[in-house]
């Protein structure tokens, strides 16, 4: 495939339905009233010469090369700051025009280097191509190879450059080929939002800056590539780039990293990844991209991957390096065994929120049709189950309303339980574009997040509860609306059952949940609630978006129907600009729900209980299954460590590092006789494993990936597998290995038959991804272009539900022992556990977890930043440095899981949601205290984790 090619029209698309019609070098065309001249001439097939111009920003009109003129009027404007008018008549080519460009483009040259020949941006600068456009072939000004940005002594020119800004792992900055066109600048402002660049200086001396007298990585640049991929010359260039080359040809494809879900050019020399540039026609993205996507791709290639199949006896033995073949084997006649010996319930298998939705189809299919039982679930139980029941009751579907584009309409914003400038970045760029533009901002958080207060925006209230008050936030947020009739009372009567608003409209109406009766135990202001409140029910199109932060609690569920109600009854459900929008945390948390990863659920979210639905499969499939549900992972632990459970498949997931209580994880997995890992990496969990099934990245397989508003997005193949194997047909020879007849030859063939037995993708094949670039589910004869808003015209369960909400206070209190409260989250430059980014360069902004603690807190106890502390549950203790901040308040501590050595979930708790068992993970009683070293458990881990990662083959070799 050759470089996918894309248009740049130079200035943004204008969105008004009037149209104008103009003639352009005696071409006739009608545009939509707002469009520049410049892409008027583009979409009429006429290329206007450009510099400063790019359509992912505003017009600027500085670079004086879009000229053109126009019948009529005097003067040569702009063309990308011309708007069209009816009837103009519009010149782009003109003896005159030839000349001012001729000579605008000679400046630019005199004080550019023309190392053309070994420049990193040859055959891909924009100044280059426009030096050819407008005919230039001689400089009159003396050019002799130096410019302006030279060091200078005592006045005269020597001949030292000003240094390159090599600081940043990623791209470098070489002020010398700087043409001061500001698309960085105005990147780095209007897409990423950042504002971390600047013009420095006048005139002559004018010259991009990242700060005052910073390089790029001091700065407050968060190395989006947004400025990189503006930048016209060689200025900015991806390091990448410089080392490898330019790229030959590209492949279209989607991240492996958050629910965003954003669409990348993978652009190759051979198989060799030349870097990932943000696809401007992905509609999640947009064009645009965070430093994971853009630029953390390092690990595919990092030494650590493991490449071939390892089998061990006992996990305290070093593992042995074996044919494919064998493992296939051992597995299928360990897992026969088992069954024999224990039954046919002790062995179950873990699909993956990192692998493509035709390869956790394959999975829970394995443990259904080939163990026989329903014991399958997936790491959304951890993170967002709690969004599939609750929002499954109030509405009947368990995923968010709106697609990403929403957002751009929206007046109001919640946020509650979130952190998009981290866990969401491209995400959070849009919200912040649309909240500059005017919207309104609600953050419910314990944490002062950025996306409170950063450049150019402010949250109108910032409501900083105690952790684990969700509910009754959420329930005092429903009762002024209702006490004070600022519900909507004609959606609520068209769309939802009024009986049941009434009973909930009492319940939240009595004085015990008004604010001022919850402030005791939420710590909010009671007149910030009631305003946020008022602000979110009448000022406009009222959006809620929420993350883990309400999921993860034992009121998830809870909190995510509270969402739903006070959505309903603003009547903030069914248009663009409104909605309900849980921020999913991994790339395919959505599609691995989809896909029946859940042990009561078959793909499509129907109860395996239900005859019906079993009968569509065990008739495709030729097999009888089980109407019982499976168990769920802390059930499988459970039962483990009690004897009946003793074979565990586990795909791309490392249930030691992620899920909670890790003591109990890891007794789980001890317990247990054949535990498979199939992963990149020899991660935490493999500590435990028997065998070990190299997994493959994005980037080696084709498949599809579900985003967080439910975008079917297509996966492609770049690259060939490493380990020799995509993941699907890892599990496809596995199952063969037990009996199964799996023939598949392609993805596509597993995606055609989801598309058979699962409603919801009815239409959804590669085909018809190809026609479409994506699709939303539904997708099926009653919406065939998909969905990108649900419950446009009614629920999908019919009425909406209300349903009361009552706050109950966690188990997990604080005490004398445990006085402070721990809640989790992450930081932009790290993911997850960290397995890929550890093993890239990102570890330059993020090598540790740390404990940010309020000075008032850290002074009680004497400890000063940066020193290492002791951080002690119920459940055990870990220690880190401390990090003393006031983005926490005093009793709150937080800290992030994106490094094995901290363990961060050897501290908490084992409680969980009381609808899906979702773990705790928000709250958790703690102390802390001044430390000397590593805890005893961090001590017997690291040696345990060293000695359980030894290789016979790699260790002969080193003999």
């Amino acid at each position: 495939m050759s470089l996918v090619p894309e248009i740049d029209y130079g200035t943004p698309v204008s969105r008004s339905e009037k149209m104008v019609t103009l003639t352009i070098d005696g071409r006739e065309i009608s545009v939509p009233e707002g469009t520049s001249i410049m892409r008027a001439s583009v979409e009429a097939g006429i290329k206007v010469p450009k510099l400063c111009a790019t359509d992912m920003v505003d017009a600027f009109g500085s670079c004086r090369l879009c000229l053109v003129e126009i019948e009529g009027r005097n003067g040569t404007p702009a063309s990308c700051t011309t708007p069209v008018a009816p009837g103009l008549k519009v010149h782009t080519q003109t003896s005159r025009l030839k000349d001012i460009r001729k000579g605008v483009m000679e400046l630019y040259i005199s004080d550019h280097p023309l190392d053309c020949l070994t420049c990193a941006a040859n055959g891909d600068c924009e100044l280059q191509d426009m030096a050819g456009a407008v005919g230039l072939r001689d400089v009159r000004y003396g050019y002799e190879g130096d410019n302006h940005v030279k060091a200078r002594d005592n006045g005269e020119a020597n001949t030292r450059w000003m240094p390159k800004d090599e600081s940043n792992p990623y791209f470098t900055y070489d002020p010398s080929k700087c043409i001061v066109c500001s698309r960085c600048v105005r990147a780095c402002e209007e897409v990423q939002g950042t504002f971390a660049l600047t013009i420095e200086g006048r005139g002559f001396d004018s010259r991009v800056s990242p700060g005052m007298h910073e390089n790029f990585l001091a700065s407050e640049c968060v190395s989006c590539g947004a400025c990189v991929q503006a930048c016209p010359t060689a200025t900015l260039t991806e390091k990448s780039v410089i080392e490898i080359g330019q790229p030959e040809h590209s492949v279209v494809t989607t991240c492996a990293y958050c629910g965003v879900g954003c669409s990348f050019k993978a652009e190759m020399r051979g198989e060799e990844l030349v870097r990932m540039v943000p696809w401007k026609d992905g509609k999640a993205n947009r064009g645009h991209s965070c430093v994971k996507g853009r630029f953390a791709y390092g690990y595919s290639t990092h030494k650590e991957r493991i490449l071939n199949p390892m089998i061990r006896e006992k996990v305290s033995d070093p593992w042995r390096e074996v044919t494919w073949e064998e493992a296939y084997a051992h597995v299928a006649s360990e897992f026969r065994r088992i069954q024999y010996q224990y039954g046919r319930e002790s062995i179950g298998g873990i699909t993956s929120s990192r692998c493509t939705n035709e390869e956790t189809f394959l999975v829970q299919k394995l443990v259904r049709a080939g163990f026989g039982n329903n014991n399958v679930d997936t790491c959304a139980r951890v993170c967002h189950s709690p969004t599939g029941y609750g929002l499954g009751q109030a509405f009947g579907t368990s995923a968010g309303t709106q697609d990403f584009d929403s957002v751009e309409q929206t007046d109001v914003v919640i946020i509650i339980g979130a952190n998009p400038t981290d866990g969401h970045p491209v995400f959070g760029s849009r919200l912040k574009k649309r909240l500059r533009q005017g919207a309104k901002l609600i953050v419910i958080d314990p944490r002062r997040t950025d996306i409170v207060r950063s450049p150019h925006i402010e949250a109108a209230y910032h409501l900083p509860l105690k952790p684990g008050t969700n509910v009754a936030i959420m329930t005092a947020l429903a009762h002024v609306i209702v006490t004070e009739g600022l519900y909507d009372e004609k959606f609520i009567r068209e769309r939802c059952d009024w009986s049941e608003f009434e009973d909930w409209a009492a319940f939240v109406s009595d004085e015990t949940h008004s604010p001022e009766a919850i402030e005791k135990y939420t710590g909010v202001n009671p007149e910030d609630l009631r305003g946020a409140a008022r602000l979110f029910a009448t000022g406009g199109n009222g959006s809620i978006y929420y993350g883990l932060g309400v999921t993860e609690h034992s009121q998830g569920s809870t909190t995510v129907m509270a969402i739903a109600n006070l959505a309903m009854a603003t009547g903030n459900i069914g248009r663009p600009g409104v909605g309900v929008n849980p921020l999913r945390g991994q790339n395919n948390v959505q599609g691995s729900c989809d896909m029946g990863s859940f042990p009561h659920e078959l793909p499509g979210y129907r109860h395996v209980s239900d005859d019906a639905t079993r009968d569509i499969f065990e008739k495709l499939w030729g097999v009888t299954l089980s109407h019982e549900p499976g168990l769920r992972i802390p059930n499988m632990l459970d039962a483990a460590v009690d004897g009946s459970f003793k074979g565990l498949y586990i795909q791309g997931e490392d249930i030691l590092q992620s899920d909670p209580d890790t003591k109990h994880v890891a007794a789980g997995l001890a317990a247990m006789e054949c535990v498979v890992v199939q992963d990149l990496f020899l991660n935490e969990t493999a500590n435990y494993a028997h065998v070990f099934l190299p997994g493959s990245t994005f980037l080696e397989k084709d498949g599809t990936f579900t985003n967080a508003e439910r975008r079917i997005n297509r996966v492609r193949k770049v690259m060939t597998p490493r380990n020799g194997y995509a993941d699907w047909e890892v599990t496809q020879k596995l199952a063969q290995a037990m009996g199964l007849g799996w023939n598949y030859s392609h993805p596509s063939e597993i995606m055609d038959e989801i598309a058979v037995t699962t409603p919801s993708f009815a239409l959804v094949s590669y085909d018809y991804l190809e026609k479409m670039g994506s699709v939303q589910w539904p997708c099926n004869e009653k919406t065939p272009l998909g969905s990108p808003i649900m419950h446009i015209d009614g629920f999908v369960r019919g009425k909406g539900k209300f349903i009361r909400t009552e706050y109950v206070a966690t188990d997990e209190r604080t005490g004398p022992r445990f006085p402070l409260l721990l809640t989790t989250g992450r930081i932009l430059s790290q993911y997850n556990v960290g397995a890929q980014t550890r093993r890239t360069e990102n570890v330059v902004w993020h090598e540790e977890d740390r404990l940010e603690i309020h000075a008032h807190d850290a002074e009680n106890r004497g400890i000063h930043d940066g020193d290492w502390i002791k951080l002690t549950s119920r459940s055990g203790d870990t220690t880190l440095r401390a990090l003393i901040t006031d983005r926490v308040a005093p009793g709150v501590v937080y800290t992030t899981f994106h490094h094995p050595t901290t363990q961060a979930n050897v501290i908490t708790t084992d409680f969980s949601d009381w609808a899906t068992n979702c773990p705790e993970y928000k709250v958790t009683a703690v102390q802390v205290s001044p430390s000397n070293g590593p805890s005893d458990w961090q001590v017997e881990y690291d040696e345990q984790a060293r000695q359980s990662r030894r290789i016979v083959a790699k260790l002969e070799a080193a003999e």
